[in-house]
């Protein structure tokens, strides 16, 4: 990994995790950091961070160590310089001192001739008297792999089934380039056979690489691993390849869009960043931030491509380990649907006890500025109920927590309830309710308020919006009078004030 995973990353992960949990074998995560341009530092944490947060723990790997260290690749170069050498040595790779223009060109004059685009290795140096020449014309040379030109590469793929691929058709591919860096190919075989790899589970766009990995594990006379290449992730609505960069495109899809203006809503009370490489619904960091379990975005993961049955779609973790086979793994991609995610969330909150709801909640008040006692904000979130569909939720309601003196009022709500009669007129009787109900609890503010609107001969919602309105400055909220209680007579008599001044 080099960047923040997104959902099709981390399924991947998820299926090479459960897949080595079902087998009693080992998960290894390995930082594949030979492209230097790409290596960031900072954008490993993120990546150690998100496994953590779904529960993927590594047995091996970055930051835990191992025998078969170490797990960075760009801390393996001399290693696999090593494997270089030993490939020039048998005949399976060469010097090429090509210019990128030239084999631009020969490439193109094959198109326009309708011949297979295959390198004439023109600028191959077979000995150290060649390499001598194309060096002293200034040129600089890197090391590719020899490929076959006859007879086809076969495997098995534990998902496509056997796989035949020509010879014939397969480039050859640098493996060391100018600088003595090495490429993906070359480290991650040396890697697998470094590391013991039973099993390479990893994404379809990889299918392409497998003849050439087989062609260079087998020039280095290292056994073959099995393979299992699963589907990509798919677009919202299409079968087109998920992307990170097309934020603004999936947010014209009206479902995309409501989660999106959901999420940004709790990170903008927080603080947090908004713009599309920082907040960003295509990747999992994006869920944490504004407070999703990570049992719901795991269950949604895992049906990104496997399935058990055509019904049951709830899963734990240990379950998904017991159950998980390579066997019910899709060949087809399916898309992200965060509606649907957004419905595992629902229910598996719906599923949280009261007291781990109330530490979920915590750290987003926190960050919002706000220092809650613990019981007050237990109070709003046995009031608020299903209505908290993620913990960031609990920033809809500070207005509990906001001090009376500084509750903003909502200028709508206070001239469609409490500046036109009849509620200019109801506010300074429903106030005497208030202050004389004793006790100040749900079922007698609830009998007295009914009372008033039997005797006004109103109707329900004008007066208890009316009320609301007074003592939470808005027009939303959940049931008025758990409200009112919350609150208390001498908050809800001190907010009433303001409203009426």
């Amino acid at each position: 990994f080099t960047c923040n995973p997104d959902f099709a990353e981390d399924a991947t992960a998820l299926f090479n995790y459960l897949f080595a949990k079902r087998h009693g074998g080992q998960f290894i995560l390995r930082i594949d950091d030979t492209d230097q341009q790409r290596n960031v530092a900072e954008a490993l944490q993120p990546i150690l961070d998100g496994f953590k947060w779904l529960g993927m723990h590594w047995d091996e790997g970055a930051e835990v160590g191992g025998p078969h260290g170490p797990y960075y690749q760009s801390q393996k170069l001399a290693r696999y310089q090593d494997a270089v050498r030993q490939l020039l040595a048998s005949g399976h790779a060469y010097w090429d001192y090509a210019k990128p223009e030239e084999t631009k060109a020969e490439m193109e004059l094959a198109e326009k001739e309708k011949r297979p685009k295959i390198y004439s290795r023109k600028w191959m140096a077979e000995t150290d008297a060649d390499r001598a020449r194309f060096e002293a014309e200034g040129r600089t040379g890197a090391v590719k792999l020899k490929m076959p030109r006859e007879g086809v590469c076969r495997f098995s793929d534990h998902i496509r089934g056997e796989v035949e691929v020509p010879w014939a058709g397969e480039q050859d591919t640098v493996v060391q380039r100018s600088d003595g860096t090495v490429t993906y190919n070359l480290a991650n075989v040396v890697d697998d056979f470094d590391m013991k790899i039973s099993h390479v589970i990893r994404a379809e766009e990889h299918l392409s690489n497998t003849p050439r990995q087989i062609f260079i594990l087998e020039s280095l006379g290292y056994p073959r691993p099995e393979y299992a290449h699963v589907p990509f992730v798919a677009e919202p609505g299409s079968k087109n390849k998920l992307s990170k960069r097309k934020i603004a495109q999936y947010l014209k899809n009206p479902d995309f869009k409501k989660v999106y203006d959901h999420a940004k809503g709790i990170a903008d009370k927080i603080g947090l960043k908004t713009d599309p490489e920082s907040f960003n619904p295509v990747l999992v960091e994006f869920y944490e931030k504004v407070g999703y379990l990570p049992a719901a975005v795991l269950n949604y993961l895992v049906l990104l491509g496997w399935s058990l049955d055509d019904s049951r779609e709830d899963f734990t973790l240990q379950q998904m380990i017991e159950l998980f086979s390579l066997e019910r793994v899709n060949k087809g991609p399916a898309s992200l649907d965060v509606k649907k995610l957004f419905a595992f969330q629902e229910r598996h909150m719906n599923t949280v006890p009261l007291d781990e709801k109330v530490e979920m909640v915590a750290p987003f008040l926190k960050r919002a500025g706000i220092d809650a006692d613990r019981a007050i904000v237990k109070q709003i979130v046995e009031a608020a109920g299903p209505r908290i569909k993620v913990a960031g939720d609990i920033l809809d309601y500070v207005d509990f927590l906001t001090p009376d003196e500084q509750l903003p009022f909502d200028a709508k709500a206070v001239e469609k309830h409490l500046k036109k009669e009849p509620g200019s007129g109801w506010i300074g009787e429903l106030r005497e309710i208030v202050a004389t109900a004793d006790p100040f609890d749900v079922p007698t503010l609830k009998a007295a308020v009914e009372a008033f609107i039997q005797a006004k001969g109103a109707k329900p919602i004008p007066v208890t919006q009316c009320l609301r309105v007074a003592v939470t400055g808005k027009e939303v909220g959940f049931g008025m009078y758990e409200t009112l209680a919350i609150l208390g007579r001498d908050r809800c008599l001190a907010r009433i004030a303001r409203a009426t001044e």
